[in-house]
């Protein structure tokens, strides 16, 4: 057996405090599985004297984690701070510099610089690892760009964020709404305090960019992502898709456009029959299908987040490093990669379910169907509920397959109705048999 493969970890937060847990419990399966054992001689975290369960007596202590990098004799750095500026950015910056490994959980870096970082790291023969970035436990990264490396990827469909996912199953199952789940999921830990980064679509955002790269052989490119999160999802929602045969889940996709060859990316809300794989996914479980040429539907599920399944993709890259086995970042070399062409989403086909709150008064619905008439758009099926006493009604629309521009259009106009009393509420109907 060579020498030990020797590390630095950069943060002992959560996921820093599983992968040392890890790496120690199950330091003889490591070892005979990659041929050397996994040695930390250097960790950086704020807090010096908190107990996080395991022994860093061995370990030289930094408290600034890019001096770590830049001058521990280390050949792998370990970074599990979190953001794309700051610490994060310096720490694997220097690593890369002084010419070690790095190892990342942290898809917002990934998201916002991962291109240039990956440039770097080729370009010095080094390993960019970060399985731990995307769909925590899921070995996803490694099953696109080694697994399907064979395959010509036509999209790729996800439950990214497990705390949506914890909500939306929750509101389902027991018909409470957003604020009252959200609250839940904030006291059990699967929510941060604020919660905007989950519950805006930010997070799987950044995971979905990544996959993209990955999948597509495009420059991971942030900004071309149209983000929806579900804040604006209530129960009343999540009924009506129930009773037209459908579930409501925070979806990532990526895919071809046939007509233009550039590459769409959405993360949003939206229904999906309830005998797809992914709305079968429940609670803080995430799930990615992968849709190649020759192998077809490739299905993987698992925990997305919390200290074990991130420790095991972080200690899997630790593994592929200390045992030789390297491959391009993103799957193919970064240089080759190529600008993302976009498709905005307005250009999107399909059916769409509609919410409108309106007075309930003759000629409303007139004013309803005229509106999508005049920007064709076809109506499908109708329902009509919940009158009360101020003579308030939901009148809820699934379209037939249409432009998004000319239902945007249609809404556009409906708002400018007086007889509609809140904005509508409009997700996508995606087909994913």
């Amino acid at each position: 057996m060579t020498r030990p493969l020797r590390i630095a970890v950069a943060g002992l937060g959560t996921v820093g405090a599983g992968t040392l847990q890890l790496l120690q419990a199950n330091a003889a399966v490591i070892a005979a599985r990659c041929g050397r054992s996994l040695e930390v001689c250097a960790v950086s975290a704020r807090d010096r004297a908190k107990d996080r369960g395991v022994d860093l007596g061995a370990a030289v202590w930094f408290d600034d984690p890019a001096a770590m990098a830049a001058k521990a004799d280390v050949d792998v750095v370990v970074e599990l701070i979190g953001g794309a500026e700051g610490a994060a950015r310096k720490t694997v910056e220097a690593a890369l510099a002084r010419k070690a490994h790095v190892v990342t959980a942290n898809k917002a870096l990934l998201a916002h610089h991962g291109v240039a970082l990956a440039k770097a790291a080729e370009a010095a023969g080094l390993t960019l690892g970060y399985e731990a970035a995307v769909a925590g436990g899921i070995p996803i990264i490694k099953a696109l760009r080694e697994g399907l490396g064979g395959n010509t990827i036509r999209r790729i469909t996800g439950i990214l964020n497990g705390t949506c996912n914890y909500i939306l199953s929750t509101m389902r199952a027991t018909g409470r709404d957003f604020a009252d789940v959200l609250k839940e999921a904030q006291d059990l830990g699967y929510a941060e305090a604020d919660p905007a980064f989950d519950i805006d679509g930010t997070d799987a955002a950044h995971k979905l960019a990544i996959l993209t790269s990955v999948a597509f052989g495009t420059q991971v490119d942030i900004k071309s992502v149209h983000v929806e999160g579900i804040r604006h999802i209530s129960s009343l929602d999540i009924q009506y898709a129930e009773e037209f045969g459908y579930r409501i889940k925070l979806l990532g996709l990526a895919e071809r456009d046939e007509k233009s060859g550039g590459i769409v990316q959405r993360v949003y809300p939206c229904l999906i029959k309830p005998d797809v794989p992914l709305a079968r996914v429940e609670g803080v479980f995430n799930a990615v299908v992968a849709e190649g040429d020759f192998v077809g539907k490739s299905v993987y599920e698992g925990r997305g987040a919390g200290a074990g399944p991130t420790a095991s993709a972080v200690v899997a890259d630790l593994m592929d490093i200390a045992a030789g086995r390297r491959v391009p970042t993103f799957g193919i070399p970064a240089t080759a990669l190529k600008v993302l062409a976009t498709v905005p989403v307005d250009q999107h086909v399909g059916e769409y379910y509609v919410r409108l709150r309106v007075v309930d008064r003759p000629g409303v619905f007139a004013d309803i169907a005229g509106a999508f008439r005049d920007e064709d758009v076809s109506m499908e099926s109708v329902l009509q509920r919940g009158r009360s006493e101020k003579s308030n009604v939901n009148v809820v629309i699934i379209t037939h397959e249409t432009q998004e521009s000319n239902l945007l259009r249609a809404l556009k106009r409906l708002q400018a109705n007086a007889a509609l009393l809140e904005p509508p509420h409009m997700m996508r109907i995606e087909d994913l048999a």
